[in-house]
């Protein structure tokens, strides 16, 4: 399959001209877009940093027990208990990562000091964990929800091998032994089955690369800018008179369209969220002080900015869920939008 036909169903903007109008509030925009407001904390008080919405109002998070002695791995629903996944020992210094979920099947990464990373899984409905690979390797955590991919009742993820070689890990959601195949070049997972290069480059990917059929694709070259690519579309840091500009293109270089102006940033690892949308932060005068920004989407097929929120930190981003926090880091809280619901 060609990489245009990734996202041929998509209605595409005329290209060649920056979005003008003032963005559209989110509640006018998309009155029907599922949304939550969440506290920063659990009902037994601990603090939580959730690290995957299933939807807006249900996440899978961490958090610290009430004695501090324990990490917990935890699924949050608005209104209902929280049910406890995973329990570690904070004497471990533990960690919770790169969470991704098919179905009611949940599978993260998690690693204690000392000891290697491992990938374990669970039910969604039950939470009893597995663990699907007990030495994982050195894997390559960019902040994508790609880190750690399920595909084809498998686990991918990949690591830094021998010297100009990325391995390509993978195990059965059922368990044993871990497949390893080793890609000559400098790669990072995108969306199954695509590895995408340029992980430690300047000017950023170059090649995507289809581990089923081992094909390449070449990525259309931006001059003067920093490329991020999926398959469906690449979002281009393009250096210009005045500033930075966001653009976006086809892989192939097509359709390619500026986005926003100087004051406006990308403010996600992936680009272009569900091939619809791309995440932007408006820098202001508040931001130098808080590091706060104006949260923008840029419809893609609309050409549209709609704004999500006017003052807006710690921004993530998985599996079609945005989440975000408002206030400050003493008294915040956090917001959820399902983008599918779009």
């Amino acid at each position: 399959m060609a990489l245009a036909a990734c996202a041929a169903l998509l209605v595409l903007p005329a290209a060649g001209r920056r979005p003008s109008q003032a963005p559209v509030a989110v509640d006018l925009a998309w009155p029907q877009a599922k949304r939550a407001a969440i506290t920063a904390d659990l009902p037994d008080g601990t603090a939580y940093q959730p690290g995957l919405f299933l939807d807006a109002n249900t996440s899978v998070g961490s958090a610290p027990t009430r004695d501090g002695k324990s990490v917990r791995l935890v699924l949050v629903r608005s209104g209902g208990p929280v049910q406890e996944i995973q329990r570690l020992p904070q004497r471990r210094y533990p960690s919770f990562s790169a969470f991704t979920a098919a179905g009611d099947v949940l599978v993260w990464v998690e690693r204690t000091n000392p000891g290697p990373s491992q990938v374990w899984t669970a039910s969604l409905r039950h939470g009893r964990p597995r663990m699907l690979a007990g030495n994982a390797g050195d894997i390559q955590f960019d902040d994508s929800e790609d880190d750690l991919v399920i595909a084809a009742g498998r686990a991918y993820w990949v690591v830094t091998g021998a010297a100009g070689v990325t391995d390509v890990r993978s195990v059965a959601l059922t368990g044993g032994a871990v497949a390893d195949r080793a890609e000559p070049g400098d790669w990072k997972l995108s969306s199954w089955p695509w590895l995408v290069d340029g992980v430690t480059e300047t000017a950023g990917a170059t090649r995507l690369r289809n581990l089923i059929t081992g094909r390449d694709e070449p990525v259309a070259p931006a001059s003067h800018g920093t490329v991020r690519c999926s398959p469906a579309w690449c979002r281009v840091a393009r250096l210009e008179s005045g500033g930075t500009f966001v653009n976006l293109m086809r892989p192939d270089g097509s359709h390619r369209e500026p986005i926003g102006d100087a004051t406006m940033t990308a403010v996600l690892t992936d680009p272009a969220p569900l091939g619809r949308f791309e995440i932007l932060g408006k820098i202001d005068a508040n931001t130098a002080l808080t590091n706060h920004v104006q949260l923008i989407a840029y419809e893609i097929a609309t050409r549209r900015l709609v704004l999500i929120s006017p003052d807006a930190f710690d921004m993530h981003y998985r599996a079609g869920v945005l989440w975000w926090s408002t206030g400050n880091n003493d008294s915040f809280i956090r917001h959820a939008l399902d983008l599918r619901t779009v």
